[in-house]
């Protein structure tokens, strides 16, 4: 799915980077639409009378509505604008990307997990933001996608998410936790799947004790993924009653609307196994036209919401939109950025998503 190290493409990229890593991420791939739904592309459709309009979504107590969110001043989009003076482009990626708040993503290219995770929530605090964080290193990540395959071993990833835990402290965060884990089974073994959701009940564990004022979110995938029902048992055996709520869309390009309707079909399904309806965040970095069936850096995307608190939230709405995606950098060697690896910024990639082309 997600991520490598960053690198950003400038010919003073050798010269600046300095062997440090930033984070990123890349898209995901997604099983095949069924042959149902793409016939029913071009199926005939009776247009039902129009019902009543439905009552209004009772307003929830969402997060508090005073918070913003952190800009990292090292993200790619940031780095390739201090690099890059007398690029023409400058101007349009600091005025629309490099200035706005965005996930950094932590896995095995972060180095020692606690001191990083404690680095960088320390700088959101200074500036009395909120990071938005990604715990992105679970064993055999990517399953399905494959261009950012990889992870830690088993053994050894409780003790990362225990320390990556540990890192964010009693301070307030964001975290949305692995991306793709529990959307990626049918790529997986059944074993491997069972593996996978143990160490994620443990990881929510983990924040529970170690970081009880951070707002973490499981993964859930996204609307064109895993069915709700299926879905739903997987975010209770991974200790959904552990954390804040659920996280949809990352690194994909599904409308808020869509995500939406899919979050309320996975609260259905929670409430009839007995569990909690739970709040949930978006990605909407890349979503503002939605999507064209394409996930690997598609033509013609545009940049979604800004990361922003929802203000007035209710259950059928997200209780914060998301850059989780880092706008700009590349979902891998495929698309618009042929050429381009996975995490690499690319500014016309950039350019493309600013202007919706």
């Amino acid at each position: 799915m997600k991520r490598r190290t960053t690198v950003i493409i400038s010919a003073a990229t050798a010269l600046a980077i300095g062997g440090a890593v930033t984070q990123s991420l890349v898209g995901h791939a997604e099983p095949a639409a069924p042959a149902a739904a793409v016939a029913g592309k071009t199926s005939v459709t009776t247009v039902a009378p129009a019902a009543e309009a439905a009552p209004a979504a009772a307003a929830v107590k969402g997060l508090p509505k005073t918070m913003t969110f952190y800009a990292d001043p090292k993200s790619g989009p940031a780095t390739w604008v201090a690099q890059n003076a007398g690029d023409s482009r400058k101007a349009t990626i600091k005025a629309k990307l490099s200035s706005k708040p965005s996930a950094k993503w932590f896995g095995n290219w972060s180095g020692s997990i606690r001191p990083a995770v404690n680095t960088y929530v320390s700088a959101a605090a200074k500036k009395k933001k909120t990071p938005i964080l990604v715990a992105y290193n679970i064993p055999g990540r990517d399953a399905c996608g494959g261009h950012s395959s990889g992870g830690t071993a088993v053994s050894e990833y409780r003790t990362w998410i225990k320390s990556f835990a540990n890192g964010v402290g009693k301070r307030r965060a964001l975290v949305v936790l692995e991306p793709d884990s529990l959307a990626d089974f049918q790529c997986m073994s059944t074993a491997d799947a069972t593996t996978r959701t143990k160490l994620l009940s443990y990881a929510t564990e983990q924040f529970k004790k170690s970081a009880p004022n951070a707002y973490v979110y499981l993964d859930a995938g996204n609307s064109n993924w895993a069915s709700a029902q299926d879905m739903s048992g997987r975010l209770v055996k991974a200790g959904l009653k552990n954390v804040r709520g659920f996280s949809l869309n990352v690194s994909n390009y599904r409308t808020t609307a869509q995500e939406n309707a899919y979050a309320a079909k996975v609260n259905a399904e929670l409430r009839k196994r007995g569990a909690k309806a739970k709040p949930y965040v978006v990605d909407t970095s890349r979503n503002g036209n939605g999507s064209n069936g394409e996930w690997c850096n598609p033509a013609g995307r545009k940049l979604g919401a800004v990361s922003q608190v929802n203000k007035k939230p209710t259950a059928k709405t997200p209780e914060a939109r998301l850059w989780i995606k880092t706008p700009g950098e590349s979902d891998g060697n495929c698309g618009i950025a042929s050429g381009t690896a996975a995490g690499v910024f690319d500014p016309q990639i950039a350019v493309s998503l600013i202007k919706g082309q």
